[in-house]
């Protein structure tokens, strides 16, 4: 039987980044299920950091992660993780209401937003469709090396002494006195202190696995499509819509990642895309822009898992000693993930906040909100 303080399920980007927190303080054993790490979500992103992205709620977690990826210590990685492009959130006349909203939501949060007429925005985006006229830019977003930020919480939780083994799923768990017995699918025996739920779109399986109902965390579907489209400048502004119905963005001369933003409810499973939402995708973004599309290079999908509120869940479950999730990461687990390990890490060790996140209150992610009387 193996014996260690913390047993990490989950090795995307949430499982890595809270591993690598805890590294140096417990002894810590991660599982993942599949041959390799970050396989769903997090290896599916399209990549920004973009303070309104996930609403208020999230927001604070987004703001506290740009400087640690925009200057990283150097001992975590050899420069900067996100590189800036910019953000417009673009409507039409009947969507005047949606800027106005959002305005108002972050007016109090120190994210820049500032209107911009269409002329501003075609400056940027030749080809915008007439109707387009509603805008709003919003200059600090950027995009994210995520394989580079998965890569430093890779090396910093071995560094650790992080234990990791790959192709390897929890089977059952149950608590025993002051430890918890787990066994895997490779049919080892774990004793430890702690199991932190880092799981995903499978965090309310590993939960049932450990004797606990779920907090309705379920996965959503997100599709993304690569196309080619010769008449797109080499970079612009991620666009993005004010109703939510699409977002894109260039990558590279002539090809743009494209997501029609779709959230459909899903099972945990290896997704792929469903041909109609790849046609829906493309529909939307020939509403408007004119480009020609050559063709459609790529397309792939991911899970995105949210709690019932939309907010993440960091912290200790009040129906078991020692369960402790950190999970329901949404869409925007790769751009909060720095202030959300740092969250995590402290939670779990009983430490104070760092710095860095002092200012967030970790209250509003604390899991017993979910649970049900």
């Amino acid at each position: 039987m193996t014996s260690v303080d913390i047993l990490v399920v989950g090795g995307g980007m949430a499982g890595f980044s809270l591993a690598a927190q805890l590294a140096g303080h417990a002894s810590v054993l991660l599982i993942e299920q599949e041959a390799q790490p970050a396989y769903h979500a997090s290896g599916r992103s399209v990549a920004f950091w973009e303070e309104s992205y996930g609403g208020p709620g999230v927001q604070p977690l987004t703001s506290a992660s740009g400087p640690l990826l925009a200057v990283p210590d150097p001992a975590f990685a050899d420069g900067p993780l996100m590189t800036p492009r910019g953000a417009f959130h673009v409507g039409q006349a009947r969507d005047a209401g949606l800027a106005e909203a959002m305005l108002t939501d972050f007016a109090a949060s120190g994210v820049t937003l500032a209107r911009v007429e269409r002329a501003q925005i075609l400056a940027d985006l030749p080809g915008l469709r007439e109707g387009w006229t509603i805008g709003l830019a919003e200059p600090s977003m950027c995009d994210i090396d995520v394989a580079g930020l998965l890569g430093a919480y890779r090396r910093m939780a071995r560094r650790g002494g992080v234990e990791v083994r790959l192709s390897t799923g929890l089977v059952a768990a149950r608590r025993e006195g002051a430890a918890w017995l787990a066994e895997t699918s490779d049919g080892a025996a774990i004793s430890c202190g702690m199991i932190v739920n880092a799981a995903g779109a499978w965090a309310d399986d590993v939960a049932r696995r450990c004797g606990l109902d779920g907090l309705g965390i379920t996965p959503y579907r997100r599709t993304v499509v690569q196309l080619r489209c010769p008449q797109a400048p080499a970079s612009f502004p991620l666009i993005a819509g004010l109703d939510g119905s699409f977002y894109f963005k260039a990558e590279g001369a002539g090809r743009i990642w494209l997501s029609p933003h779709d959230e459909t409810p899903d099972v945990p499973h290896d997704v792929a895309p469903e041909e109609l939402d790849v046609a829906i995708a493309i529909d939307r973004f020939q509403q408007v822009v004119d480009w020609e599309i050559e063709a459609v290079e790529h397309k792939w999908a991911g899970l995105r898992s949210f709690a019932p509120d939309r907010l993440p869940v960091y912290g200790a479950d009040p129906r078991a000693p020692g369960f402790f999730w950190f999970a329901g990461q949404g869409g925007f687990g790769i751009q909060t993930a720095p202030a959300a390990a740092l969250i995590g890490g402290a939670l779990a060790l009983g430490a104070a906040m760092p710095t860095a996140v002092a200012g967030i209150d970790a209250s509003l992610y604390a899991p017993g909100r979910l649970v049900k009387a």
